[in-house]
């Protein structure tokens, strides 16, 4: 058996943290004298201290300590390092966008050229879910997020909120541009896509794209977007494929909320026209819905367009 002084010199952790992790019930002593409250522990437990160290070095919260200590999972660890990676891609995308803010003057233009046939497929896939309030002017546009040489159109009026993906030709990992661009713009944009692949340049302030020897620009929408990544880590619990077509014409033929029951034990009710937009969007024979839950939001996929997806929120009936 060791003391706790002796326990915190073999496993790294100070005596101090072995009384918290006592505390919380992640790393209990084999024996506590009941006269002297003085910690004791056996040999065995010099292990798992170490490997408390080490995950709280990682940030592991200490729910998810307990669970690797009990069930010694290595699948507990590739979702940890997992989350540990979507912190540090947002972390990246906050300061880059801090660091616009300190040295404006340094920032130049932005160019990038996406293939015609894929943006306006993605504009089309997203357009549907911009608002127009005026009162909310950080969503009356689409966010044009490029990172990794991806460009991510996403839109999104509190309701419900599309996504569709667009891989950049000549891509340079380093670019990262995140720009809301009017819907006015938007529209424009689309309507250049007709005329061959679309050049888009970035700025400060204005946003410009040119196809074919036509050009439009704007000004960009300065406002913070809403985090979209996080609204995308649902979870589903069921997946069921439709036909579109079929779908459509019921939710057409039915009541102003849309309730579907293609899972017998859920259900979950939908505004019925934004539903109709989301399935016109989505332009596919077949569509992947994904639900959670009766209060979850449901996801709606193309199984042909990987990258493109919308979300609705739930109503009560």
């Amino acid at each position: 058996m060791r003391s706790i002084g002796e326990m915190a010199r073999d496993s790294g952790l100070s005596v101090s943290a072995l009384r918290f992790y006592d505390g919380a019930g992640v790393l209990a002593p084999a024996w506590t004298d009941p006269q002297t409250g003085y910690r004791w522990y056996d040999d065995g437990q010099v292990g798992d201290a170490r490997l408390v160290a080490r995950l709280r070095r990682v940030g592991m919260p200490l729910p998810e300590i307990r669970r690797v200590l009990d069930e010694r999972d290595g699948r507990l660890l590739d979702a940890h390092l997992r989350r540990l990676e979507v912190g540090l891609a947002d972390a990246r995308r906050e300061l880059s966008s801090v660091r616009a803010l300190l040295e404006p003057e340094d920032m130049t233009m932005t160019r990038l050229k996406v293939p015609a046939p894929e943006l306006a497929s993605a504009l089309d896939a997203v357009r549907f879910a911009a608002s127009s309030d005026p009162e909310r002017p950080s969503l009356c546009g689409v966010l044009f997020d490029v990172e990794d040489g991806v460009l991510t159109l996403v839109a999104t009026d509190r309701y419900r909120l599309a996504v569709s993906r667009v891989s950049v030709m000549e891509p340079d990992a380093a670019v990262r541009v995140s720009v809301i661009v009017p819907v006015p713009l938007v529209d424009e944009i689309r309507a250049l896509a007709d005329a061959g692949d679309v050049e888009l340049a970035f700025d400060g302030k204005d946003v410009a794209a040119t196809a074919a020897g036509r050009r439009v620009a704007g000004e960009r929408l300065d406002h913070d977007f809403p985090d979209y990544r996080q609204l995308l880590r649902v979870e589903t619990t069921h997946r069921v494929t439709v036909r579109t077509a079929e779908l459509r014409e019921r939710v057409a033929a039915g009541p102003e909320v849309s309730v579907l029951d293609l899972v017998p034990e859920l259900r979950v009710a939908v505004n019925r026209e934004f539903l109709l937009d989301a399935l016109t969007a989505a332009d596919g024979g077949q569509l992947v819905l994904e639900l959670g839950g009766p209060i979850a939001p449901l996801a709606i996929r193309s199984p042909d367009r990987e990258g493109t997806m919308s979300l609705l929120m739930p109503i009560r009936r």
